[in-house]
């Protein structure tokens, strides 16, 4: 497991910073690591950096990482106080093929591509469900601009 880590940190050594940055807390421990990703352009979390906390299970990638955003967003998949993500790809629909770097790629194309209709935050949910996009997306920007 932390072999295919490794492997994992020697690919993100040689990447660009486009927008995604993965790297562990501790390079002595590979089951903690902290990823800063970039809001989507033409979505209401362009031009935030958000801040997620990634716990790897020793027994990755036979099970999913347990990700949290550290910095506060308002989305219909994101609970405002925890960070706590809903997602498929980290529950129910994870496959050992993914990466760390893939997890966050889905996260990016989460933020793109809200689910209403399975809110965490159900204040965002309730927005988009109502249809009211505009006010959605008025207050993410507003704390998009606050916290990212």
């Amino acid at each position: 497991m932390a072999a295919r880590l490794m492997k994992e940190y020697k690919v993100l050594q040689n990447e660009p910073f486009e927008d995604i940055m993965l790297f562990p807390k501790d390079e002595n421990n590979l089951y903690q690591w902290t990823a800063i990703i970039k809001g989507p352009p033409e979505t209401p979390y362009e031009g935030g950096s958000f801040e997620l906390d990634i716990q790897v299970p020793t027994n990755y990638p036979l099970q999913p990482p347990i990700v949290r955003f550290n910095t506060k967003v308002f989305h219909p998949n994101i609970h405002f106080k925890t960070g706590e993500i809903c997602l498929d790809l980290l529950k129910t629909s994870w496959s050992a093929i993914y990466t760390l770097q893939s997890v966050c790629r889905s996260i990016i194309a989460l933020l793109a591509h809200p689910e209403a209709d399975s809110p965490l935050n159900c204040d965002a949910g309730n927005l988009m469900r109502n249809g009211d996009q505009k006010g959605h997306d008025s207050l993410a920007k507003m704390y998009t601009r606050i916290y990212a």
